[in-house]
């Protein structure tokens, strides 16, 4: 599913069988449930005073220097299949993708388009310098005045005024405060951001992808972070999610201690992992004020080329839109 190690890909690659139901979740939840060797995964985490802390941003910097060379670069090849919408935009699209990490959903949705402009935030600047790199070196994309990465830790921090400013988001205009928030800006030559002179902000955004995001951050902080994304969508604007379900092959690979919560995990170098349910899903973004458009598993079945074991993997995908009146 997320294959493709090259930064440029053939039409025969892009035109690959594509699956996502080569197997029923239920079978794999009854499979799950019946053994006990998976108990510990189901069974309720008890309560604890501390809360655990949002992962540094050099946990994530450690993570992508160790995988920082282009065969760990895996261009998101499906994303369009599973998000036509940004195909089928319409004028000049601007998408947010947060947490774009190497830049691998990045890259397709540039490729896709040359009408639609991407701002990507992520919380490591190492980590943008990286996605940067590979966007404007990759054949087929112009990243040039398209490609706008600005750092930016989502979980713990607003989105900067240059986005969607207050005067842009009220409805009765009677928030004056014009002066765009230059304070995440990731300058990188051509890639900062330039406004114009009676410009106050970019106008808002009409996508926001979050492609395997929201389960590396500590799920206390969900709420909050959907909560600021909301803020810089338009009215109408979509959601476009996919991220580990329960049940994923990775997360019964993770070892008792290494639970902090319920379907959450922190792995040895300090990163999360937390794995969705459908219901969790749509209790938080309904919560967010968001309506579901479509919100199913992804089970696909592939083969380890080195042991030649099948690997069941679970995925999320969702579409949420904002409404267009509150």
């Amino acid at each position: 599913m997320d294959g493709g190690g090259e930064l440029g890909i053939t039409k025969k690659e892009a035109e690959a069988e594509y699956h996502c139901h080569d197997f029923e979740w239920e079978d794999l939840r009854a499979d799950v449930e019946a053994n006990p060797s998976f108990s510990y995964h189901l069974s309720p985490f008890p309560t604890i005073t501390a809360s655990p802390q949002p992962p540094s941003s050099e946990a994530w910097r450690s993570f992508h220097r160790c995988h920082a060379s282009g065969k760990f670069f895996k261009e998101r090849r499906y994303l369009l299949k599973e998000f036509p919408e940004l195909l089928n935009s319409k004028g000049c699209a601007k998408v947010l993708e947060v947490g774009c990490g190497n830049g691998s959903t990045v890259v397709p949705i540039l490729r896709c388009s040359p009408s639609i402009s991407v701002y990507a935030c992520d919380c490591s600047e190492d980590t943008l310098e990286k996605a940067n790199e590979i966007v404007c070196n990759t054949q087929g994309v112009d990243a040039k005045d398209r490609f706008h990465p600005f750092l930016l830790d989502v979980s713990k921090e607003n989105f900067p005024g240059w986005l969607f400013c207050k005067c842009c988001q009220s409805s009765d205009g009677k928030v004056v405060d014009l002066s765009p928030d230059s304070s995440h800006l990731y300058v990188r030559g051509k890639n900062s951001i330039s406004l114009k002179e009676d410009q106050c902000c970019v106008g808002g955004i009409d996508f926001i992808t979050m492609i395997f995001m929201l389960s590396a951050i500590p799920f206390n902080t969900i709420s909050a972070t959907l909560e600021r994304c909301m803020s810089v969508l338009k009215p109408g604007g979509l959601v476009l999610f996919r991220d580990y379900g329960v049940y994923d092959m990775t997360m019964l690979r993770f070892l008792p201690h290494q639970r902090v919560g319920f379907r959450e995990y922190m792995r040895a170098d300090g990163t999360y992992s937390y794995f969705f349910s459908l219901d969790t899903v749509r209790e938080l973004f309904h919560a967010a004020g968001l309506l579901e458009l479509e919100l199913e598993y992804c089970c696909v079945r592939s083969v380890n080329r080195k042991n030649g074991k099948n690997m069941q993997r679970v995925w999320v995908h969702g579409k949420f839109k904002k409404p267009t009146s509150q």
